[in-house]
């Protein structure tokens, strides 16, 4: 049995994953929910992402283990025996301006970058995951509001583009690529915050699905990125245009495997190898996984392992949150999309109850 250290700021999706493969499990993660705890031999938390590092060359230290994986925040370490994407390449990818640049160097479809002073814009952080940062403005002093809340940071500013927004799953062995499915995304909305990922449905069955899933081969096959790779997108009437490359495991791997019935863990190993499954999976069912936000101030007292089979990322009990901070995430499968979010809302509305008594 091989084994295999999951390090980021939350790892708890791939590391389930990685269980169900077969591996003997260690995790480095901020959260450290009871289901991580329940799929790894063992862990360690960190506070601050300056710990990190720390705390993966301790358990590098503490145990023996075959391979490394890096999840959000861990992208650009350099640690031996990496099973992905290596530092050198994923670097180019975190910065979103030059993901831009790569995305035109290459021919696809991407949204204008606009100069200061040009309306409406969508305003990004150069760095960081999850477009909990991202916002549209209409002038100069929206934007200069936007610019003060991420603290004057590196940004740009790109054409806003109205449509779905999207994801593809690919498998990459750093020269070719295979997309395995595509996803809608779900964005959290509301006032703050709007742009923030929420959650996925798998399959997506939007129009230009094909058209889009092309096109991340194509982005993946010229990334150099290897294993599991997502693409983001936003898909209009008439084009899907590209968005970011994540060279790493995504937060859709619940409704990806879910809904196409593999293990994307073996898969991305596989990938890593140079190894491709030989076609497609056909999707089995529809997947869906939504991120719930505290709606108030709250301290969850009930024990929500009891509704496992319903909802991941679970908090102990006496776990206290702040309005909007995520609590845990609820999923619904169904042979419809329709029936999908049927069982996501009576399993929200199981965990919400449990929550009150």
């Amino acid at each position: 049995m091989k084994s295999v250290l999951v390090a980021g700021y939350t790892t708890r999706h791939v590391a389930a994953s990685a269980s169900r493969a077969g591996y003997d499990v260690y995790a480095v993660d901020h959260f450290c929910d009871q289901d991580l705890i329940s799929c790894t031999k063992d862990h360690l938390a960190f506070d601050e992402l300056d710990e990190l590092p720390f705390a993966v060359d301790g358990m590098l230290e503490r145990y023996d283990i075959d391979h490394v994986v890096t999840t959000s925040g861990a992208e650009l370490l350099e640690i031996p025996r990496r099973l992905g994407t290596v530092a050198d390449v994923a670097k180019r990818f975190m910065d979103k301006g030059k993901t831009q640049d790569f995305f035109e160097e290459i021919g696809v479809p991407v949204p204008r970058r606009l100069e200061k002073g040009e309306y409406p814009a969508m305003m990004k952080t150069l760095s960081g995951a999850g477009g909990w940062r991202n916002a549209c403005v209409r002038s100069d002093a929206e934007r200069g509001i936007w610019e003060e809340f991420v603290e004057h940071v590196p940004c740009m500013a790109q054409e806003p583009i109205a449509g779905q927004p999207a994801s593809v799953s690919c498998l990459g062995t750093g020269t070719s690529a295979l997309a395995l499915c595509a996803n809608e995304q779900i964005l959290r909305g509301g006032d703050t915050c709007a742009y923030a990922f929420s959650g996925s449905l798998t399959p997506c069955r939007h129009p230009l699905a094909g058209r889009m899933m092309e096109l991340a081969e194509k982005i993946v096959a010229a990334s150099g990125c290897v294993g599991s790779v997502g693409v983001d997108f936003v898909l209009t009437d008439k084009e899907a245009y590209a968005i970011e490359i994540n060279p790493r495991f995504q937060g859709t791997v619940e409704t990806v495997e879910k809904a196409l019935g593999i293990n994307l863990f073996s898969l991305h190993a596989d990938a890593c190898l140079g190894i491709l499954p030989k076609k497609r999976p056909d999707p089995v069912c529809f997947a869906v996984r939504r991120i719930l936000a505290a709606p108030c101030d709250i301290t969850i007292n009930a024990d929500l392992s009891a509704i496992s089979a319903d909802i991941t990322d679970i908090p102990y009990p006496g776990t206290s949150f702040e309005e909007g901070e995520v609590m845990f995430s609820v999923t619904g499968f169904g042979k419809t999309r329709e029936e999908a979010f049927a069982s996501l809302d009576k399993h929200i509305r199981d965990a919400l109850q449990l929550i009150k008594e």
